[in-house]
């Protein structure tokens, strides 16, 4: 039986687009042939720019129809990731994204974001971000590790 062991990967600082993540990763952690790298979705995001200002955000008319009392600045950008809207209540819209995705706000959020008045949104291909981190990984440290994108948010 193999043991499990799982091991935060502390001390990256705040990820900006462009930023080099493998190389961060493998500054603060060993790899060995066969581990796996969970990376959270908004630090690929992050580092691949999907971050939208909202002061940059033009809404459209139906975005602030859907909006309500929220921002539809941010109406915008979630109809912007959305393939369709499934419901609405209020400013909340559940949504399916192109990644066939079925939640809230099309995946995105502000928590987090690297400034104020910003949002980050899903990546285009989590499957693509996560092979170039695992051959970057790979490159880097001669290992054969797996690399998972995850995300927390919960689905309606």
């Amino acid at each position: 039986m193999t043991d499990l062991t799982i091991s935060p990967v502390r001390g990256l600082p705040e990820l900006r687009e462009g930023d080099d993540l493998a190389g961060m990763i493998v500054e603060q952690a060993e790899l060995l042939d066969g581990d796996v790298v969970v990376v959270a979705q908004k630090a690929i995001s992050k580092i691949e720019g999907r971050v939208v200002r909202l002061e940059d955000v033009q809404p459209s008319a139906r975005a602030q129809e859907l909006a309500g009392d929220g921002d539809p600045r941010r109406v915008e950008v979630i109809l912007g990731e959305a393939k369709r809207v499934i419901r609405n209540r209020g400013s909340l819209l559940i949504t399916e994204t192109r990644h066939g995705f079925v939640c809230a706000s099309s995946g995105v959020d502000a928590s987090n974001a690297p400034e104020p008045g910003a949002v980050v949104l899903l990546p285009v291909d989590p499957d693509a971000s996560a092979a170039r981190l695992r051959a970057a990984l790979g490159e880097l440290t001669g290992s054969g590790v797996g690399v998972v994108v995850s995300d927390s948010f919960g689905r309606p």
